[in-house]
């Protein structure tokens, strides 16, 4: 985030909840400390700004060798996804123990949760398309197709255990 442009902390931590959210996971607690440790190995700088009338604030930069670190991880080989851990999907395989209609409220959560993250990902393609870079709208779309997938998925197993409530 920092090739483009300097940001504080906090405004990197809104953009991982952000749009990076739907890939990448992180808080507060990973945030800042690598934040510290990326000062440390003199990956970035940090410029405290006065400010009138609000907090103060600190700007981070990036430095060459920041860049030169950076550059280096794009142009190296890919790794492999990993899945973000999921207590959703952890009691959805155990779903078993707890009975149908247990298993169809974590789905409709989890189908309202969906929801509302598809409906940001279409607002936020819609708000930055123009801006973006092909690869980010790639990025982006990938996300909207996953998100797709699972409420169609969420949808048809519903159907299947409320026919089977039935029964």
């Amino acid at each position: 985030m920092l090739m483009k442009k300097s940001l504080t902390g906090y405004e990197i931590k809104q953009l991982l909840e952000d749009v990076f959210s739907n890939f990448y996971s992180s808080s507060y607690g990973t945030i800042y400390p690598t934040l510290t440790r990326m000062e440390k190995e003199e990956l970035i700088t940090k410029e405290f700004v006065l400010q009138e009338g609000k907090p103060n604030k600190n700007v981070l930069n990036i430095t060459a060798k920041g860049r030169d670190c950076f550059n280096a991880y794009l142009q190296a080989p890919l790794e492999g996804d990993s899945i973000k851990k999921s207590d959703f999907m952890m009691r959805l395989y155990f779903g078993e123990f707890v009975g149908y209609d247990k298993v169809i409220i974590w789905l409709k959560q989890v189908q309202e949760e969906s929801q509302k993250k598809l409906d940001q990902l279409f607002e936020q393609y819609s708000l930055y398309k123009d801006e973006m870079h092909p690869a980010q709208i790639i990025c982006i779309q990938i996300g909207i197709e996953e998100y797709k997938a699972k409420l169609t998925t969420i949808a048809e197993g519903l159907v299947s255990l409320e026919k089977l409530v039935q029964e």
